[in-house]
């Protein structure tokens, strides 16, 4: 390290160990807003940047607009000045470290979508100043923070590991989860440099519990495209199973719940719906995508996802075949769908098997209703419904469709419906047991 690089770093450092660091997160969604409120409950003052203006002008109100984040916690730090929001980027001006946690979604061609961090990381180089730490959280292919961010932090004269600091530290927000938080679950760290690392790790280590260093930024980025695409390989592995249970003529709840009695050598995943949520439905194909362009098929990959995107498919066959049995068509019935968010006990929606199903009942002629504690109005992707009463749905209903276990469902009372009935998650059965065992 040499002496301009070891005082922009030692500056730096010592701000943030005397807290008068000040601390810029450009994103104030479910991962943005998490991160912005530890930093400031750590004692450092935090700044967030987001181009929606409904998003900063709640924030600002000491509102909360993220599940994870209840309002009472987030006011204390507004009040006293610890957190504020805007969409005025001139603000980063004034910051010692900056986070972008912005979106990569895919394209509808399946090549990642990075404009947002292109469109962020234009406004940190207008305004960034010397002695910075930049944390790129968003997930994306192995490469992109030192292809697409390092170049243009230094166009204008400016050397990352000697005059900035550039990171990739991977967000592993799971929403609805209590146990394991911003706060205190492991955050990877990979640094263009050793002293881009040290940067990092010291930024964050002022707020979260453990951290993680690697070798490189792709390493980091690396290291959330295999944690994301294990879970979507074996929850398509789920799913097969399933299907493959359904031909044998077998039980594949119980077939699960015996492996995993399993001490070793075994971990529980279930079937389902389909995939849901920003992560696991996309995340994999980032990674995909880059082989593709090595001229290498991910091949797990390609065949989970696969069988994952075929499952909304497989359940309204048996949708069919339950009002079959019932002497009724699809076409015309009532069917109520029951939870739409994409997993237990959130409101998130984004990539929900439960919307695919919806679309391809009412492609078929069915009058679709649904009923979600979580989802009060439903206006997504060319759906619009709203919200009913479990039982004045069901009242209505030739056919019942369990598609998310939200715990706030009356389940019992799901369980008595008398027509066909559909259970993406074996909730009633999981229901059924737990009464027998009490």
């Amino acid at each position: 390290m040499n002496d301009s690089t070891s005082r922009a770093l030692q500056d730096l450092l010592k701000r943030i160990d005397e807290r008068s660091a000040r601390v810029g997160v450009i994103g104030l969604g479910y991962v943005g807003l998490p991160l912005a409120v530890v930093f400031a409950e750590a004692g450092l003052q935090v700044v967030g940047v987001d181009v929606n203006e409904a998003v900063a002008r709640g924030v600002n109100l000491g509102e909360s607009h993220v599940e994870d984040i209840p309002s009472s916690r987030l006011q204390p730090l507004v009040e006293n000045g610890l957190l504020s929001a805007t969409t005025d980027f001139s603000a980063l001006s004034d910051c010692d470290g900056i986070s972008i946690c912005v979106p990569t979604p895919l394209r509808k061609t399946g090549d990642p979508d990075v404009s947002y961090i292109i469109a962020a990381t234009e406004q940190v180089k207008a305004h960034i100043r010397p002695g910075t730490v930049v944390v790129l959280e968003s997930t994306t292919y192995p490469g992109t923070t030192r292809e697409v961010i390092l170049p243009e932090l230094e166009e204008e004269g400016l050397t990352v590991g000697k005059d900035l600091f550039l990171c990739f530290s991977p967000e592993r927000v799971d929403p609805g989860r209590e146990d394991w938080t911003t706060v205190n679950t492991p955050k990877v760290m990979g640094g263009v440099t050793d002293a881009c690392v040290e940067a990092g790790m010291a930024l964050y280590g002022a707020a979260i519990e453990t951290l993680v260093p690697v070798t490189s930024p792709e390493s980091a980025e690396m290291v959330k495209l295999l944690e994301n695409t294990f879970r979507a390989v074996n929850i398509g592995l789920a799913n097969e199973l399933l299907i493959m249970c359904d031909r044998l003529g077998l039980d594949v709840w119980e077939i699960i719940d015996a492996a995993s009695t399993k001490p070793f050598g075994f971990m529980r995943f279930t079937p389902g719906p389909g995939l849901g949520g920003h992560c696991i439905p996309i995340d994999p194909l980032y990674l995909s995508w880059k082989l593709r362009s090595l001229n290498y098929t991910a091949r797990f990959i390609e065949l989970a996802s696969e069988v994952n995107t075929s499952m909304p498919a497989y359940w309204v066959q048996h949708i069919q075949d339950a009002l079959n049995e019932e002497g009724k068509a699809i076409k015309g019935s009532r069917v109520l769908v029951v939870g739409v968010a994409y997993k237990r006990d959130i409101s998130d929606m984004r990539e929900s098997p439960a919307l695919d199903i919806i679309q391809l009942l009412q492609d078929k002629g069915a009058d679709v209703s649904y009923h979600d504690p979580h989802v009060p109005v439903l206006d997504h992707a060319g759906i619009h419904l709203r919200s009913s009463g479990v039982e004045e749905g069901m009242g209505a209903a030739d056919c019942v469709v369990v598609v998310t276990d939200h715990t706030d469902v009356d389940w019992d009372a799901v369980g008595t419906f008398k027509g066909a009935l559909v259970d993406t998650r074996a909730v009633l059965n999981r229901q059924k047991a737990t009464a027998l065992a009490t």
